[in-house]
């Protein structure tokens, strides 16, 4: 009679699954709330303390530990059924397993003591995973409830191959490596030490993608477990096409920078860059429009976000500006603003959980690199001390323009420059230079790129101006005001070039390189 061993957190599936096997004349192990759903629903069940005659100790904690059961899973059946029968050890043939739920304790509403945590990590689990994972060649390793059907079809059918096996198998090692990961990560977190010298990443498949940055390369979005806060694996495909990795990547930009602003903001995104940015008193659609008339240009086609719910007439000012967008993101929706967008079914719309609004990315910034990770603290804009470097102050105006531009700045690509000017009741971007070598030639490009006057605008630059050169380009088109890190050498070059125009520079000694 083969054997089955059943210990499952998730009992999805479990009582119809156990059924299937007792139908087919298997023997069902089983421990504690599977055992007593299982026999619930009219299924037999040998309970493992019975099987190995040793009882549950430690309120749980110890119970499916024994050679009994871990001989019966892990022994080969050719060359060690001798020993096997001289111990009393039975072969068990199957092993269904999933794990105490770590994840959901530690992601939930209430944060969780240390003692509740450490109570919900999974030791039994894993290891009969493991073992039955291990000595595939024999044993049929299941932790995913998806796998219960075929596994019962290919039973009735015959057996589980040995194709079939190995596969369940690797993904029982992922899943245990995944809920190690969890662990770990958890962990990690409650601690100082940023930096172990071991790393578990835990990711989990969110959807495969039609393909990557070009045709020819495969891609899938992998979100972390549990994440919190601004995660886009929290964010609801409202309608439209499939997101691809090009629009997860310029998605993941375009919400980095409108949600730099507490005030109403609106940001168009085109290869990862803000083209387009504003925000007004008097709510989203007047910043879109400003956000669209710094560059309406390279707005075509472009991802377009918001940090506050948007109305009907917002999505109707929208579209009267036959601008076509690959992505609308907004933490929110009316139910009229909905139904219009349904209009334009192939239009993608994401609704992003109302939280994002007063909430940070969790975990840690990572970038993938030829045989490793580079791992880093978000850049969530270090608050300092603006100081005043020239002769002379900027206004009041000037000021919150210059504040309002290095909150774009900060999500430009390095070496960034931005132009940006008030507007009535707002504030608008209105040029940017990004990704160049030579901080000058940003400059250039974004004065180039201005849609309105330079003259008047301010200037936020990413990181310091190594020479002179790019302040008197911006002095000459008619910047009346500029931020900027400071550290360079030729600080005083840098400031003397501004006083001498008798325009205001401020210092906030902060760098925000974004490459």
């Amino acid at each position: 009679m083969p054997v089955a061993l059943i210990s499952v957190s998730d009992k999805t599936g479990v009582v119809e699954f156990g059924r299937g096997l007792t139908q087919m004349g298997w023997k069902i192990l089983s421990t504690g709330g599977t055992k007593a759903a299982l026999q619930a629903g009219g299924v037999p069940v040998v309970g493992v303390s019975e099987f190995t005659g040793a009882p549950e100790v430690f309120g749980g904690r110890v119970k499916s530990l024994h050679p009994k059961i871990h001989g019966g899973i892990l022994g080969r059946r050719d060359e060690d059924q001798a020993e096997a029968d001289k111990h009393g050890i039975e072969w068990i043939d199957l092993v269904a397993c999933n794990l105490y739920p770590f994840e959901n304790t530690v992601s939930g509403e209430v944060t969780p003591s240390m003692s509740e945590a450490i109570e919900k990590i999974d030791i039994g689990g894993p290891s009969m995973v493991r073992s039955a994972a291990k000595n595939h060649k024999y044993v049929t390793v299941l932790c995913d409830p998806r796998d219960y059907t075929d596994t019962l079809s290919r039973l009735k059918s015959g057996d589980v191959d040995s194709v079939r096996r190995l596969e369940l198998a690797t993904k029982a090692f992922g899943h245990t490596a995944l809920y190690d990961g969890i662990i770990s990560t958890w962990l990690d977190s409650q601690s100082e030490d940023f930096s172990p010298d071991e790393r578990a990443l835990p990711i989990r498949k969110k959807q495969g993608l039609r393909y990557g940055e070009n045709p020819h390369q495969s891609a899938v979005f992998y979100s972390e477990p549990g994440a919190t806060g601004r995660s886009l694996a929290r964010a609801v495909v409202l309608q439209g096409k499939p997101l691809s990795f090009n629009n997860f990547a310029d998605l993941d930009g375009a919400l980095r920078s409108v949600f730099e602003y507490k005030e109403p903001a609106s940001v168009v995104v085109k290869h990862m860059n803000p083209c387009g940015a504003a925000v007004h008193e008097a709510g989203c659609g007047e910043a879109f429009t400003l956000a669209l008339s710094a560059d309406p240009i390279s707005a075509y086609g472009g991802i377009l976000a918001f940090n506050r719910a948007l109305e009907a007439e917002d999505i109707k000012r929208i579209f009267r500006s036959k601008t076509f967008f690959e992505v609308i993101a907004a933490p929110g929706y009316s139910d009229e603003a909905k139904v219009i967008l349904a209009k334009r079914s192939k239009l993608r719309a994401l609704e992003l959980p109302a939280d994002w609004i007063d909430s940070v990315p969790s975990g840690q910034d990572a970038r993938r690199v030829q045989g490793g990770w580079l791992l880093q603290d978000w850049d969530l804009g270090l608050e300092s001390d603006w100081k005043v470097a020239t002769k002379r102050s900027p206004t009041e105006d000037e000021m919150a323009a210059m504040r309002f531009a290095w909150g774009a700045c900060r999500n430009v690509k390095s070496n960034a420059i931005v132009l940006a000017r008030p507007e009535e009741g707002g504030f608008v971007l209105n040029g940017v230079g990004a990704g160049q070598m030579s901080r000058i030639d940003s400059v250039n490009i974004a004065i180039e790129k201005a849609t309105r006057p330079v003259k008047g605008s301010v200037l936020a630059s990413d990181a310091f101006f190594p020479f002179a050169d790019g302040v008197e380009g911006a002095i000459k088109a008619g910047v009346t005001a500029i931020v900027q890190p400071g550290g360079s050498i030729r600080d005083e070059e840098v400031v003397a070039a501004a006083d001498a125009a008798g325009i205001a520079m401020v210092m906030t000694g902060v760098r925000h390189f974004r490459h």
